[in-house]
């Protein structure tokens, strides 16, 4: 008897922990989640080849976040193209920064003043 109780307890535990919330997700939907991440990383991989690199990809609960600096306003848009048309992606979040070139300018500075 004392045996039975503790596979019961056991087996409620094991279910609560398992469920999702709103904060959460289920064992299911970080599954869901991971396969998601994999698609569009090869897609973004495909399309884009070696920018992908600098992109990460996040996703919860179908909703897609990309982040990470890369070189055009251009390959900003079209990570976002192809993130959003991947299936099983419902929103896609794209922060992505578009690296800023640095100025050249011809004023001399403090160590190569002469």
């Amino acid at each position: 008897m004392l045996y039975r109780c503790i596979f019961v307890i056991c087996c409620c535990l094991g279910l609560l922990a398992c469920g999702s919330s709103s904060f959460k997700e289920s064992t299911g939907e970080y599954l869901d989640s991971s396969a998601v991440t994999a698609k569009v990383k090869a897609r973004l991989f495909d399309m884009l080849g070696s920018e992908v690199f600098a992109i990460k990809v996040k996703t919860y609960k179908d909703w897609v976040q990309l982040s990470g600096f890369v070189n055009s306003d251009v390959i900003k848009r079209r990570a976002g193209i192809i993130a959003d048309n991947t299936v099983g992606v419902k929103y896609v979040q794209n922060d992505l920064i578009v690296k800023q070139l640095p100025a050249q300018t011809n004023s001399k500075t403090a160590w190569n003043y002469r």
